[in-house]
């Protein structure tokens, strides 16, 4: 008999661990999801902020943080120029994206000279970030891929030439 009711609390604890692993893993997918639909609500904040901001000029004025005067036009391209920006950011941040394809559109964002404008308008922006976050990692990647782009086009004889081998693609 004791035999028996030890192999029994034996089944007993094994199940209750199972059911601890278990409940453990549904609360990680749980916060998981939660973090993930904030991050889709704060995007989609982002963007709906900055559609109105390129829409009207006076809400647009709220966000001219640069250091030189930037027309009214050039703005709405730079705001337009952040949302594809932070659009390829989020896709990488909730694991659409690895590095290397975020790199991929990033480096076809970046042919565009008024994305690199708007890129070198906004350093002072990345400036502030600390220096061991993801974004300023990412921030720097971007410079580095900007300033290849930039040697390149100005060194080439056809825009056309070449421009998808700059840079090297990070790894994963």
């Amino acid at each position: 008999m004791a035999t028996q009711g030890f192999g029994i609390r034996g089944l007993g604890s094994t199940a209750w661990a199972q059911l601890t692993l278990t409940a453990s893993a549904l609360a990680k997918r749980s916060l998981q999801h939660r973090r993930r639909a904030a991050l889709a609500e704060q995007h989609r904040l982002h963007f709906d902020l900055l559609c109105k901001a390129m829409a009207d000029p006076s809400l647009a004025a709220v966000l001219d943080t640069y250091e030189t005067d930037v027309p009214p036009e050039k703005q709405r391209q730079y705001l337009f120029a952040n949302a594809l920006y932070v659009n390829a950011l989020y896709f990488h941040r909730i694991g659409a994206l690895t590095v290397a394809e975020l790199y991929g559109h990033v480096r076809v964002m970046s042919r565009n000279k008024i994305f690199r404008e708007y890129w070198a308008a906004t350093r002072h922006h990345r400036d502030s970030l600390p220096t061991s976050s993801d974004e300023a990692a990412l921030g720097e990647m971007m410079n580095t891929l900007i300033e290849e782009m930039e040697t390149l086009l100005e060194d080439a004889d056809d825009e056309r030439e070449e421009w998808w081998v700059v840079g090297e693609t990070p790894d994963e």
